[in-house]
């Protein structure tokens, strides 16, 4: 008989707690999607000095593949990041009074991707004791194909061109870490980057 007159109180008091816990919050905030965490390498560098026409410091987690579709071009390379699925394609063109083609093809390449760019940037690149001069140029927005592209020249004899590519459909709010990554790489190269 005690233990009902406890019973009925507890009873009444837990479904009463219940009640008032249960309240709808109108104020409810979806989380963010979260993206999988990725392990980048610690920075290193080697220096590519195989290609005929210029050399360069790349990063040791990088492998250099002759490009597969222009097999006679051998100062066209690709440096590969198999853990990021993604590569840095250059090729190379001797100048020969054609430089503003080549220029004007940069440009056309970077227009093809301004559809899906939210914003561009580009800077300068100048380096007066190497004689290499060109233009680095970063594209913004989560659907663009190449978010990084760059050209170098001396202006008289050799063009270079590099744009990054990744072999998934880009996605580049969760691939902003790599993206950061990577153009570290890039700017080391170009810093690193001379004419043979």
């Amino acid at each position: 008989m005690r233990i009902k007159k406890f019973i009925i109180p507890l009873a009444v008091m837990v479904f009463v707690l219940i009640a008032i816990s249960c309240e709808r919050d109108n104020n409810y905030l979806p989380k963010p999607r979260g993206y999988f965490r990725i392990d980048l390498p610690e920075k290193a560098y080697v220096k590519v000095d195989t290609i005929e026409k210029y050399s360069f410091e790349c990063p040791q987690h990088a492998v250099i593949t002759p490009d597969p579709y222009s097999p006679d071009e051998k100062n066209w390379v690709n440096i590969e990041m198999p853990q990021f699925k993604g590569s840095i394609h250059l090729t190379h063109k001797p100048v020969d009074g054609n430089l503003g083609e080549y220029l004007e093809d940069v440009h056309t390449m970077v227009t093809k991707h301004l559809q899906k760019a939210n914003g561009v940037h580009d800077s300068l690149i100048v380096n007066e004791e190497h004689h290499v001069y060109g233009l680095f140029i970063e594209m913004d927005g989560k659907g663009v194909a190449t978010p990084m592209q760059f050209y170098l020249t001396d202006s008289t004899k050799n063009f270079v061109r590099g744009a990054l590519y990744f072999n998934f459909l880009p996605n580049n709010d969760s691939m902003q870490p790599v993206i950061n990554f990577i153009r570290e790489d890039i700017d080391h190269m170009i810093n690193t980057f001379e004419w043979k």
